[in-house]
């Protein structure tokens, strides 16, 4: 069975994780701080593509992606990034009020 990707990349595209939509459940001020310092958006370049083959023979193509703060690339799952472009409509869909 194979699945439409939400969005097509070409190397050199723009791109940023997706939003997560978990809440921020607490409300001492010094839980929040330590967990936003896990929250950082981050920012890439497509570089390339990756294929990976699982036990069963199943492919799954990967983004490679140069982030802007790192100094090599990584590889990623496409449904877990998103053009740059749509950031803030993901964002509004998928943020938890309040936080």
């Amino acid at each position: 069975m194979t699945t439409k990707h939400q969005f097509s990349y070409a190397i050199g595209d723009r791109v940023a994780e997706r939003p997560k939509t978990h809440g921020l459940m607490t409300v001492r001020t010094e839980v929040k701080a330590r967990i936003a310092q896990y929250r950082s958006q981050r920012y890439g370049t497509v570089v390339g593509f990756k294929t990976k083959v699982n036990a069963r023979g199943a492919q799954t193509r990967f983004l490679l992606i140069q982030w802007d703060h790192l100094k090599t690339p990584t590889d990623h799952a496409q449904m877990r990034i998103c053009p740059v472009n749509f950031l803030d409509q993901l964002t509004k869909e998928v943020i938890v009020p309040g936080e």
